[in-house]
């Protein structure tokens, strides 16, 4: 037997949502009791009825009468209707119910959700940052000159070395925050043993020293130096940087860094 659900007090109702999701439920449809209904239906041939009387005075007996058996199977069809009926109903409603807190799109249809078996695209190898400021035999640094102006600054980066070096490459990057002009620039090596560069590109004012072919670099300190004009104030390092690029015995090294403020 199905269980009546208790009267809801006042003020408690439910939204109507919810209510039909109980009822889905606690419906429990009483098969035994339907089957047995069924039953009762096949077995009624006339041995269950009454005796059948002769036809009243004034009454012309039925030209056909129906043979027994034949009334129970109306009966049996429209209890086997009902049991589907029934039973569908209750497998609509608990259908309903499960679906009811599903969220939808803005049409009222359940959102479509798409997958995929490609692999994501792969980010590629990671960055590399700036070079560390040591590297085999080479120590270096980088600094802003603490004797500039509020017009005028210079900028060295030193390089040290254990080893000789028969190649060598020092690059001086100065961020272009506001417009510099080169002043000139010096190193403690010989003039004659390097290639001097300065240019303005991408953004900087650009110092490069390259070693000439044939000649050497000893072990020791060894420290190269631009100097340049720039707006009034005093001037911020923060985006400049600088690069060294070496050869000892045979092997290259490079190293680099930020400049650090005089």
């Amino acid at each position: 037997m199905n269980e009546r659900p208790e009267p809801e007090e006042p003020g408690t109702e439910q939204p109507l949502d919810a209510r039909l999701r109980a009822a889905a439920a606690a419906h429990q449809p009483d098969r035994a009791r339907m089957l047995a209904r069924i039953a009762r239906a096949v077995e009624e041939p006339g041995t269950s009825r009454q005796p059948r009387r002769g036809p009243r005075r004034g009454l012309r007996p039925p030209a056909h009468r129906p043979r027994p058996g034949t009334r129970a199977w109306p009966r049996v069809a429209a209890a086997a209707g009902a049991l589907v009926v029934v039973l569908a109903l209750g497998g609509t409603t608990a259908l309903w119910a499960r679906h009811a807190d599903r969220p939808t799109a803005g049409d009222g249809r359940p959102p479509t959700v798409r997958t995929s078996t490609q692999p994501a695209p792969s980010a590629g190898p990671p960055r590399t940052g700036r070079p560390t400021a040591v590297a085999g035999p080479l120590r270096s640094s980088g600094a802003l000159d603490p004797g500039g102006n509020d017009y005028w600054s210079q900028t060295e980066v030193t390089v040290r070395t254990e080893k000789p070096l028969s190649a060598l490459t020092v690059e001086l990057r100065l961020a272009e925050r506001t417009p510099l002009t080169s002043t000139g620039s010096w190193r403690t090596r010989p003039p004659g043993d390097f290639e001097e560069d300065v240019r303005h590109e991408n953004g900087s004012l650009v110092y490069r020293w390259t070693l000439k072919k044939g000649r050497s670099v000893p072990p020791g300190r060894h420290v190269f130096a631009g100097q340049y004009d720039h707006g009034s104030g005093k001037r911020s390092s923060a985006d400049d940087e600088y690069t060294v690029s070496a050869t000892a015995g045979g092997r290259g090294y490079t190293v680099g860094g930020g400049i650090t403020a005089g």
